[in-house]
């Protein structure tokens, strides 16, 4: 059985399938298999910075959606969704870091080591 790489899922390239990759997801299967709330987690853990944008791309392509697709309320949840993820991981994010600390270097605030 052939392996689809993470870039045979719509949307998804070359520079989604090696940020996944840093973050240990390397075939399109596991990433399906742990959904997009994982799968997004688990990029931030691997130092990928946090983007909506990204995050809906990645979940509209799960579904087999143009990224372009989702709009008002899908958007919405989806974004609380993102938020909830983003907060989860915020503090872990940095290792070595207090959590406002880390806070303030997502927002630019301080300098990121």
């Amino acid at each position: 059985m052939v392996s689809d790489p993470v870039s045979a899922i719509p949307n998804l390239g070359p520079a989604s399938e090696r940020a996944f990759a840093r973050a240990g997801i390397h075939i399109a299967t596991d990433l399906r298999a742990i959904g997009p709330d994982e799968a997004y987690r688990r990029l931030l853990l691997s130092g990928t910075p946090p983007h909506f944008i990204g995050y809906y791309v990645l979940v509209m392509g799960l579904q087999g959606r143009p990224w372009n697709d989702c709009k008002g309320a899908e958007k919405a949840a989806l974004r609380k969704r993102f938020d909830a993820i983003t907060g989860s991981t915020l503090g872990t994010m940095e290792k070595g870091r207090s959590d406002l600390e880390a806070a303030l270097s997502f927002f630019g605030v301080v300098e990121k080591t």
